[in-house]
């Protein structure tokens, strides 16, 4: 399955424009585009409902560069970001963390990447992320040090987290065409893929969304949205372990297929943007009843354009 999802990935990535390696083009964006900065934060612990665990914190941070051109809007740009994970209970002592719960770990990634949207609603996204799974990721001194801040129970279970790993991930994004029923709804179909040693799976999308829209991603909006999507998942380091690394504490079997749902709410006004949800992801976990494992998450991104 790995090798079947490294060829779709590699084909998406096959059927960018040309344009994606550009240097010259790449360039000339990068002197006379504006500049976005681009905060996103996802967590459980948003939702107040006092539950922490799994998926329990994404902090992505970048800046993203944009030249519009005629009916085009080009892109490039980078980021930095963390997240987090840990056993279903963060209470847990190390003793009582084990199969078949999610094993702690934590991702610590950089990345660039090149996209273009246009004005019928086709776009395009390639990007490239390096970073460290495990310890080298700070997850253990980040979360301790946030859950004694806000006065929310320390976790305790990192001392099992898993073995450092050096990874890469490849990833595309491809809409193809957008629906538009009258001025004020549309529905856009899109597949992405991640191939690397930390991340490797394909997955297709709806996205539909109601209000006054935006044709471009740079224009004002004020819309609400609701994202379906479905999974397939080779390897995912972050239950499995890294591919390379050994003599991890414990890990678990991920289920092959993965559903997650998405509702919110988008605003832009130059310059600022926020958009703020709710994501509803299914159990990723093989052995662990589907009551427990799936989890709700808010996500919340904030934008200025410089």
């Amino acid at each position: 399955m790995v090798s079947l999802l490294a060829l779709l990935t590699l084909s998406l990535a096959a059927s960018m424009p040309v344009a994606a390696m550009d240097w010259s083009d790449l360039q000339k964006i990068r002197a006379e585009g504006r500049a976005n900065l681009i905060l996103e934060i996802d967590n459980d612990s948003l939702l107040l409902n006092r539950k922490d665990g799994f998926y329990t914190s994404g902090v992505h941070f970048g800046q993203r560069m944009d030249l519009r051109r005629d009916d085009v809007l080009d892109s490039v740009g980078w980021n930095i970001g963390q997240d987090l994970y840990t056993a279903s209970d963060i209470k847990l002592p190390p003793v009582q963390v084990g199969p078949p719960d999610h094993p702690y770990g934590a991702w610590l990634f950089g990345g660039v990447y090149r996209q273009q949207a246009r004005i019928d609603g086709s776009r395009w996204k390639l990007g490239l992320d390096l970073g460290c799974l495990g310890p080298c990721a700070g997850g253990e001194w980040f979360q301790t040090r946030l859950h004694r801040l806000i006065r929310q129970p320390e976790p305790q279970g990192w001392s099992k987290q898993l073995r450092n790993e050096f990874g890469a991930v490849l990833y595309g994004e491809l809409a193809p065409v957008r629906w538009q029923f009258g001025s004020a709804m549309d529905l856009t179909p899109s597949v992405q893929g991640r191939f690397g040693n930390i991340f490797a799976d394909a997955s297709g999308s709806l996205l539909l969304r109601a209000g006054q829209l935006n044709a471009l991603p740079d224009q004002p909006t004020l819309h609400i949205f609701i994202r379906a999507e479905a999974r397939a998942v080779a390897y995912n380091a972050t239950l499995q372990g890294g591919y390379f690394s050994t003599g991890n504490p414990h890990t678990v079997e991920p289920k092959h297929l993965v559903a997650e749902a998405e509702a919110g709410m988008v605003w832009q006004r130059a310059p600022f943007s926020l958009s703020a949800a709710v994501l509803r992801r299914g159990n990723e976990i093989r052995d662990l009843p589907n009551e427990v494992g799936t989890q709700n998450i808010v996500r919340l991104v904030f934008g200025y354009a410089l």
